[in-house]
């Protein structure tokens, strides 16, 4: 049998790097994951492993270290480490995101000072946007940041950083009014801040404390905290590209990656849980044949088997747009909301097909289930999806009257 969620038109290099991924995976993650899961521990052998396949660097330019790969070639490795454990996949994503907005928007010392050294994967990378009371709505951030001389003084409480512990660098976004008088749009007056810490917990850096890991239903492995500034002074050359006022439009460029990579990682646990449902279909026997032999089964199958070819597909789309240059905010949008609701709907039905074996820990299709539901809140909800992609389509089709 084909196996689904295969990509065309990829060169004999991504290829390469995708078998060697898949290999990995195999091997590396998919024999481990539900232990290491169950006891919530950092995948620290698998993640020295992804840095030995130079992974870390995977979208760095050449120049700086890095393997200088595409979107779609590190949107396709997500989902083949996502279909073996999603958390280990959210490690290499925030780290991404950090790295991509260095690319893209930092100034030439900032990318001389961190982007080889992230490519080594001796720096790892953490973002930071949201805060207890804002949720998704950005613009109502207080955290801020107040000029002192050669410095800035940054207060407030951050939440929901992935790699928040075992993370060296921060991109922190923060309200700063400096140069930007009252009654400035709130999205005007935000600045990303680039915060170097000690990998760990507590105090980390004077005026920084890390609390600890929140505790997860799912997504575990992987540290999720919070951010804690209390007076840290950060020097004005850690202002991402040097300029105030940016941030907003750069984390934004940062999260349209990061929704391909959500998008790619709801494909890849949407691909293993098929996978499992269809195994445990042809093993299990009931009046007296495989339950893949009843017809009902066989419609769970073919509705599974069609979700995640689309979500491949749409995902694909979205990860060579924003490779070709153009705006991809609706194709990312299109592509992490369809991806999460499927990777959802299948994993769903791969439980249900396991009967009472899916409620024990056991069995893996158990770790799915409970890992599925961060993809539908994860860089913007369902509802966040559909007001951009409502928004997009109506300046796309402006009715002339």
């Amino acid at each position: 049998m084909a196996r689904l969620a295969q990509t065309a038109g990829l060169t004999d290099i991504q290829q390469e790097i995708l078998s060697t991924v898949r290999d990995f995976v195999d091997k590396e993650i998919i024999p481990v994951a539900t232990e290491l899961e169950h006891r919530d521990e950092y995948p620290q052998q698998i993640v020295d492993g992804l840095k030995e396949l130079g992974l870390f660097g995977l979208m760095i330019p050449e120049e700086y270290g890095g393997l200088g790969e595409s979107l779609l070639t590190y949107a396709l490795c997500v989902e083949e480490i996502a279909r073996g454990w999603m958390s280990v996949s959210g490690i290499i994503n925030t780290h991404f995101i950090v790295a991509y907005m260095l690319k893209q928007h930092g100034t030439q010392e900032q990318k001389d000072h961190f982007l080889p050294r992230m490519a080594a994967g001796d720096i790892r990378g953490a973002f930071s946007m949201s805060e207890p009371g804002l949720g998704s709505d950005v613009s109502a951030i207080t955290s801020k940041a107040v000029k002192d001389g050669d410095e800035y003084v940054l207060n407030g409480q951050k939440m929901w950083l992935t790699n928040g512990g075992t993370s060296s660098l921060v991109a922190v976004l923060v309200r700063s009014d400096e140069g930007h008088p009252e009654g400035t749009a709130p999205h005007k007056s935000m600045t990303t801040f680039l915060v170097e810490k000690e990998p760990g917990f507590g105090e980390v850096r004077p005026g920084l404390t890390i609390p600890g890991k929140i505790d997860k239903m799912g997504y575990k492995g992987v540290d999720t905290t919070e951010l804690i500034m209390d007076g840290l002074r950060i020097p004005a050359n850690r202002v991402l590209g040097g300029e105030t006022g940016r941030g907003f439009y750069q984390m934004m460029d940062g999260v349209e990656v990061g929704r391909v990579n959500v998008a790619a990682r709801g494909c890849g646990v949407a691909q293993r849980a098929f996978e499992l449902g269809v195994q445990y279909a042809q093993q299990r026997h009931t009046f007296g044949k495989p339950i893949a032999q009843h017809q009902a089964i066989q419609f769970k199958l073919a509705e599974m088997a069609t979700k995640v070819e689309a979500a491949h597909a749409m995902m694909v789309n979205a990860a060579r747009k924003k490779d070709s240059g153009e705006r991809n905010d609706l194709e990312a949008g299109m592509a992490k909301y369809l991806a999460s609701e499927y990777c959802k709907e299948v994993a769903e039905d791969a439980f249900r097909i396991h009967g009472g074996y899916g409620f024990s820990k056991e069995y893996e299709i158990e770790r799915l289930y409970r890992e599925a539901p961060m993809l539908l809140i994860g860089e913007g909800t369902a509802e966040i999806q559909k007001m951009i992609i409502g928004r997009r389509l109506l300046e796309e089709y402006r009715f002339q009257g």
